[in-house]
């Protein structure tokens, strides 16, 4: 991701300062920026930092970020709750740009997604099946949690605030009914898979299918750069993908 960040990044005229790696002994000298093996080991100026690394990272990162005055772009995935609320702390700071997914195309899923679920209430069982590649550490992917959670907010829209929902990403334990609040997550992983994702709404008589297929990580990549772009002059905040979009609305 940080090799298709910077290709991005050249597509929109913008300038690298730096990459970071823990491997950066073994980088490739093509490179037109240099690459750390620690992000305190730089020391020049940026405008904007992105981050695509590991969810383990978030704390020193942000400290990093906190430190420079520098806007940050978080787009990694399978925070716990510690470090999201680290990342709320480190808003009121600094402005900060969190999405699990930085695809525009995914974001406009997941307001289909609530849509539908808003018009269809629980008549129809929801189902999410999210598919990546065999190195994803993360399951459910951040995304299908995202989608669930689109969803839930539907659900809730036309069943009432208390219409309880439950996310289960597990069944082979235990042999019961589909229960009409459950939202079933599915994960798969294998070979080169980019990203594939289906929410299923599954009625009596028909089933409705929304999905999005990531054909190469630049989707993912184009995003961050628009979301570094995006958080250039804003006050500090905690920024998400619906303020892009409402942005890109507005032109």
């Amino acid at each position: 991701m940080g090799r298709a960040v910077a290709e991005a990044a050249a597509r929109s005229g913008i300038t690298v300062a730096a990459g970071v790696d823990i491997n950066a002994a073994s980088a490739p000298l093509t490179y037109k920026y240099p690459i750390y093996e620690k992000l305190a080991d730089f020391t020049g100026t940026a405008d904007v930092l992105v981050d695509f690394s590991h969810h383990t990272a978030l704390e020193g990162i942000l400290n990093f970020a906190r430190v420079r005055k520098m806007p940050a772009v978080i787009a990694t995935t399978g925070h716990t709750p510690h470090e999201l609320e680290v990342m709320r702390e480190a808003a009121a700071v600094i402005p900060i740009f969190y999405s699990r997914n930085m695809s525009l195309g995914v974001n406009l899923l997941l307001e289909l997604v609530k849509t539908a679920a808003a018009s269809l209430g629980k008549e129809y069982n929801i189902e999410i099946v999210e598919e990546h590649h065999k190195h994803k550490l993360d399951a459910p992917s951040g995304t299908a949690l995202m989608l669930a959670e689109a969803a839930s907010e539907g659900l809730r829209a036309a069943e009432g605030e208390d219409f309880a929902v439950q996310i289960v990403t597990e069944r082979a334990s235990r042999r019961a009914d589909r229960d009409v609040h459950e939202i079933g997550v599915h994960s798969v992983r294998g070979g080169s898979i980019v990203g594939e994702h289906e929410v299923i709404f599954a009625g009596q008589n028909e089933i409705i299918r929304l999905s999005h297929s990531a054909a190469s990580r630049e989707v993912f990549a184009d995003g961050a750069i628009k979301a570094a772009e995006f958080l250039i002059g804003k006050p500090a905040g905690l920024y998400n993908m619906r303020d892009l979009v409402s942005m890109m609305k507005s032109f």
